[in-house]
């Protein structure tokens, strides 16, 4: 069972258990960044490894939607559509493609960091409105070069509006920051009640992905991200959410990092992939019970 009042220094091998009585079931998904082959084969690959679901999105695959969909469900997968939407007029077609595809949720890189507020206000009035319109929930990345960039923008966007949700990908913001935010506590702990989904991939200050999240001189840095990543958790729990979304949404290069001249990846991205599945549903053991 996890301890979301750990102090932050778990190694990457140990885990602090306290009793609880977390009903909600935890769901990992494996993204299709970054994997090769045919669809069909990553989606087996996929069914093969123990994933409960596939993070997609449209141009991996000539399939239309329903057959897309008819695949994955297949293989007994829940499905989560990912796409990056730049401008507002991008947002009532892509939405509503993403919603062919009947996904539990959809996942998408908000707008452009150079957006002034009001423009940033309209795209995600505008998304909100279309969210209502196609029944399925939207969650906006906390994600390098778009509107939720930082803790403070997020921050800001998250006070005007009270019904966005956040996919929370912390690597980010570890990266643009150049630090572990702690300063920006009450940021966090805002997008950490607004996440729903959790993007799991542990950044540091130079990169928004360490080589390898088991190695023990990331173990500070993984510890951190799992203490907002149980908060996250929490939050969920006491919303009367049922299950709670995990994507160890590592990446293929130039994400993963390469030696000079080989451009030989420094891990393996397929394991790396697996080992922050296995460490996830290790974190959040009584969810999986």
């Amino acid at each position: 069972m996890w301890n979301s009042k750990s102090n932050g220094t778990i190694p990457p091998d140990k885990f602090y258990l306290i009793e609880s009585d977390i009903d909600m079931e935890l769901h990992v998904f494996r993204a299709l960044w970054g994997m090769t082959g045919s669809f069909q084969a990553q989606i087996e690959a996929i069914a093969d490894a123990g994933y409960d679901g596939v993070e997609g999105f449209m141009s991996a695959s000539d399939l239309d939607a329903a057959a897309y969909s008819a695949l994955v469900a297949s293989h007994h997968l829940k499905l989560i559509m990912a796409a990056q939407i730049d401008t507002v007029e991008q947002l009532a077609p892509m939405l509503t493609a993403l919603a062919a595809y009947q996904p539990i949720k959809i996942g998408i890189h908000p707008g452009r960091d150079s957006m002034s507020r009001d423009e940033g206000a309209r795209f995600f009035e505008e998304a909100l409105r279309i969210e209502q319109q196609i029944g399925v929930p939207v969650s906006h990345e906390t994600h390098r070069g778009r509107l939720f960039y930082t803790p403070w923008d997020t921050a800001y966007y998250l006070k005007q509006f009270p019904e966005l949700k956040v996919v929370a990908d912390y690597s980010h913001w570890v990266n643009v920051c150049e630090r572990l935010p702690d300063d920006q506590a009450a940021a966090l702990e805002l997008a950490n009640q607004r996440a729903f989904h959790i993007h799991g991939r542990v950044g540091y200050e130079e990169s928004p992905q360490v080589p390898d999240p088991a190695a023990p001189e990331y173990a500070g840095h993984l510890a951190w991200f799992e203490r907002h990543w149980t908060q996250i958790a929490d939050a969920r729990h006491a919303a009367g959410d049922t299950a709670l979304t995990f994507t160890p949404e590592y990446g293929p290069p130039p994400y993963l990092q390469t030696l000079p001249y080989t451009r030989q990846p420094l891990s393996n991205l397929w394991d790396v992939c697996l080992w922050g599945a296995d460490r996830a549903r290790k974190l959040f053991a009584p969810l999986g019970d």
